[in-house]
């Protein structure tokens, strides 16, 4: 890559021309309609508002029941999430924007009361420290609660889970995402497979590198097959080591994944980094071993700023970067970033349900300008 590239030089990905390489993250917002976990038309107002990202990945959504394992977050199995969808893909698509849709099976990080009582599954019953956030019923009011350990599925479930992202990614399209990006990442379900400290299985699916990277590789040949490579992306975590994932053979392991990613010519892979203090660091020594195996589009995401970003392409080792918490405040964030702009902070108590509050209702730089513009006029009255 030429050290002239840049955080605002175009770049191509999945037949899209984006003209900068600003990227909004998936982030968990718990904001569906209930009962059912619908899309709705806050949903729709909060992605057009930040249709400026060279690409919108939108929180992550589960592909089946079986696949949830946070309160209020949004699904793409049936006919009425699919319709709701809709509304969010054609509020981007009318701003210019590009929005893929995370696909998502939470795996052991759930918990019975999502699944009328029964546990949650895993690759292997193997308990660990983790949590997710869950509405009680009763208040309304959302907290961190464990999850317990799970139950592992069989041979036949897990082929039966493998159908449930092809029918996901099928069902995106319909509802006209311009691709899915599978979340492979963050000690979910794909992420449970590749590692030995959660995969413990002695079938197909488990011991061997090659059979823990198995369910990773039928995912995404069938998620490829349903809606094309070139509209197919994957979200892995190298380094993560909190949720009982801390493998030691899990960075050889995402290198053999890279190598199949690349053969299979995927539109992009996404490389989320661990951004919480003492968290270990991504080392250029993996960034130049990744890079050597995939050279297909790479973005990064974990507290990036300007001038970190800026080394990351410059560098070559990655071709886009992905902001959170920033897109959550600053709905026109590209624009402040570019011209290095002050940026307003978020509200992290209204980061999971709730309303417009804390979620459409910051404002861009240009509407704060008309609000001051409007009370100044107000004030010579």
């Amino acid at each position: 890559m030429s050290h002239s590239t840049s955080l605002f030089t175009p770049v191509a990905i999945a037949g899209h021309a984006l003209p900068h390489r600003v990227v909004m993250a998936p982030m968990t917002r718990a904001r569906s309609t209930q009962p059912g976990d619908v899309p709705n038309a806050m949903n729709a107002r909060y992605y057009a508002q930040r249709a400026s990202a060279a690409l919108i990945v939108t929180e992550a959504t589960q592909i089946s029941p079986q696949g949830k394992g946070y309160s209020f977050t949004p699904g793409i199995y049936s006919a009425e999430q699919i319709t709701g969808w809709r509304l969010s893909t054609d509020a981007v698509h009318a701003a210019g924007g590009r929005i893929f849709l995370q696909l998502w099976h939470v795996g052991r990080m759930s918990h019975p009361d999502f699944h009328d009582g029964a546990l949650p599954v895993a690759p292997s019953a193997v308990p660990f420290d983790g949590q997710i956030w869950k509405v009680d019923p009763m208040t309304g009011v959302g907290a961190m609660v464990d999850s317990p350990t799970p139950r592992a599925l069989t041979t036949d479930e897990v082929k039966g889970v493998v159908a449930s992202f092809r029918q996901a990614a099928r069902n995106a399209m319909k509802a006209g995402f311009d691709g899915v990006e599978i979340h492979g990442a963050n000690g979910y379900l794909v992420d449970q497979f590749l590692r030995t400290t959660s995969n413990g299985r002695t079938d197909e699916y488990g011991g061997s590198r090659e059979n823990r990277l198995r369910f990773l590789k039928e995912v995404v040949d069938a998620v490829a097959d349903e809606v094309g490579a070139d509209r197919t992306a994957i979200r892995l975590a190298p380094f993560l080591t909190a949720r009982g994932m801390d493998c030691p053979d899990i960075l050889p392991t995402i290198l053999e994944a890279a190598e199949f990613l690349q053969a299979r010519g995927i539109a992009y892979l996404h490389l989320v980094e661990a951004d919480w203090d003492d968290a270990p660091q991504f080392t250029e020594e993996f960034r130049q071993a990744i890079r050597a195996r995939f050279t297909q589009p790479i973005i990064v995401a974990g507290n990036y700023d300007k001038a970190r970003a800026e080394w990351v392409i410059s560098s070559g080792y990655a071709d886009l970067v992905a902001f959170g918490r920033p897109f959550v405040a600053n709905p026109d964030f590209p624009h402040r970033l570019a011209n290095d702009l002050p940026l307003a902070s978020f509200d992290s108590s209204m980061l999971f349900g709730g309303d417009d509050r804390g979620y459409t209702d910051y404002p861009s730089l240009s509407q704060t300008a008309d609000a001051d513009e409007a009370l100044s006029v107000d004030s010579l009255v």
